[in-house]
């Protein structure tokens, strides 16, 4: 009966599994809201005798039930919560050795070239960037190769890489794919499906939601390695706390709406700034003339909510960021308010010039996370915006 109930619940649709139901991890008081298990130990009945928790560090109800239905919006084996993304990336870089060597992707969020290049460097590791886009990784394959790592779509340029294409190649040659699902969630793209072995989160961003916690995941289908982790994941003390792993099960609940909602927007947004004659570029995979169309819809079920765009000179950018009322200016991404970022001087400030300047990460360029306002509101704060730019600038 048991085996049935939970094949049963398996089977039911992506916005079911975000509620989080029947995952065999109950409170004795049934209560709809998991409760949060703030607390740092658990004691013993007895000599022997345990409830199946010690100390928080090494698990808590709160985080495992996180994690159980994380899990299975990937499906994945087992998923491990950590206290940041760059908390989880440094656990999972933990698996290497001096002398490994990694490639990844040539365009990636800011701090996971800074943990690359300043740590993991530092620990013996090398590195090879590439577009992973447009190059055949197989060049770059060396005997000390370990690992392939990238986002999809990158951070800020929108590249879009075959994950089902690209893991063939890993699996030939026995080494690990290591894709970042950020920019998508779990509700857009499922790339364990698609063959990689790993998939990171920056929970902070859609799962979450709500810009009031941070987190980030690691999601395997390997036994053996997610034992790895968990004793990494123990051994370092990276894991999210009984709080931030509850307000991450509340963000979860309406991630399905919300990436609906928000990519309804983008998609509407894309096309006003395609059209704009005060916009150069605009980056967003859900314009059919996008290189990555293509591929965007072979492997995932949207195209997301963020978008990448050029104006004329640093002078519009300046005046953008100055009179945005509508929008924030501000770091992060993923939340239901919509967010503007300037990646030269906040996401992307410390990846290197000739590597930012080879990406086309310039003065001009923006990126938005759009949220979940009012499509019509969103577009005519643009509007005002590039036109006040025009203005303030002749």
């Amino acid at each position: 009966m048991g085996n049935s109930h939970e094949k049963r619940t398996w089977n039911v649709s992506f916005e079911t599994k975000c509620q989080g139901m029947n995952l065999n991890i109950q409170d004795k008081y049934h209560a709809i809201s998991f409760p949060i298990y703030q607390t740092a130990t658990f004691s013993h009945t007895g000599l022997g005798e345990s409830s199946g928790f010690d100390y928080t560090r090494q698990s808590n109800p709160t985080r495992q039930q996180l994690e159980a239905i994380l899990a299975r919006l990937e499906n994945g084996r087992g998923a491990l919560a950590f206290s940041s993304g760059m908390a989880a990336i440094a656990v999972l870089f933990e698996i290497f050795k001096p002398g490994d060597h990694v490639i990844v992707d040539a365009d990636l969020y800011g701090g996971s070239v800074r943990i690359f290049d300043k740590v993991c460097r530092k620990n013996g590791m090398s590195f090879t960037t590439a577009d992973l886009s447009t190059e055949n990784v197989e060049k770059y394959i060396t005997g000390d190769t370990k690992a392939v790592y990238l986002e999809t779509p990158t951070n800020p340029m929108m590249h879009v890489t075959d994950i089902e294409k690209l893991s063939k190649i890993t699996k030939e040659k026995g080494i690990l794919l290591i894709v970042d699902n950020t920019f998508l969630s779990p509700y857009f793209q499922n790339p364990l499906d698609l063959g990689a072995d790993i998939v990171v989160h920056s929970g902070t961003k859609y799962i979450g939601g709500h810009h009031d916690t941070i987190g980030g995941f690691l999601v395997v289908n390997d036994e053996e390695l997610e034992e790895k982790l968990r004793y990494l994941s123990n051994t370092i003390g990276a894991a999210m706390a009984p709080f931030d792993s509850w307000l991450m099960l509340r963000g979860i609940r309406t991630l399905a709406v919300r990436m609906e909602r928000a990519e309804k927007n983008a998609g509407a947004i894309a096309e006003f700034l395609n059209k704009s004659p005060y916009v150069k570029k605009v980056l967003y995979p859900g314009l059919p003339d996008h290189p990555g169309h293509g591929i965007m819809k072979k492997q995932a079920r949207g195209f997301g909510a963020m978008i990448s765009f050029e104006v004329r000179s640093a002078e519009h950018v300046r005046s953008i960021l100055k009179n945005a009322e509508l929008f924030y200016f501000a770091e992060s991404l993923g939340g239901t308010e919509t967010l503007i970022t300037y990646p030269l001087t906040q996401t992307h400030a410390e990846v290197p010039e000739e590597l930012r300047e080879k990406n086309g990460i310039n003065d001009r360029l923006l990126r938005l996370s759009v949220g979940i306002e009012g499509e019509e509101d969103l577009i005519k704060e643009l509007d005002r915006l590039l036109k006040l730019a025009e203005e303030e600038t002749r």
